[in-house]
């Protein structure tokens, strides 16, 4: 009986990027991988790519969160989630990329935090906003 070389062996040189993001917990789940790839906010080699786009130990991603730019060089695949410590061993943040992305949260830090506000202005608050408006300071 023959069997399928391809059935038999997973091929574990190359994997899709939306899986990869996964299991390394850049993504929360694999739908939210696949559309930041579609969206143009992962690069491949400084390329956009598809979701499907197969991915080998050695390529350098470019990953948007928010404000933050990751830029990292890919160093194991798998296609499996684990635990935070096991999935920062697939990757490696480059130093300059790390560098940009402490300057940026030290930047982001340092901005005055918006007010909160309790609700609706009480009627001292109305009318202070009102002397405002009208220009009486």
């Amino acid at each position: 009986m023959m069997m399928k070389k391809s059935d038999d062996t997973p091929d574990n040189t190359k994997l899709r990027i939306d899986k990869w993001l996964w299991a390394a917990r850049f993504f929360k789940t694999r739908p939210l991988a696949a559309d930041a790839v579609e969206c143009g906010k992962v690069l491949v080699n400084e390329t956009r790519a598809k979701p499907a786009k197969t991915i080998a130990p050695g390529d350098t991603l470019s990953i948007r969160l928010g404000p933050y730019l990751f830029e990292v060089e890919v160093l194991a695949l798998s296609d499996k989630r684990g635990p935070a410590p096991q999935a920062q061993k697939l990757y490696r943040e480059t130093e300059a990329g790390r560098v940009k992305r402490e300057a940026l949260a030290a930047e982001i830090r340092a901005q005055p935090q918006p007010s909160e506000l309790k609700g609706r202005p009480t009627k001292r608050d109305r009318r202070d906003i009102e002397r405002f408006k009208v220009g009486s300071w």
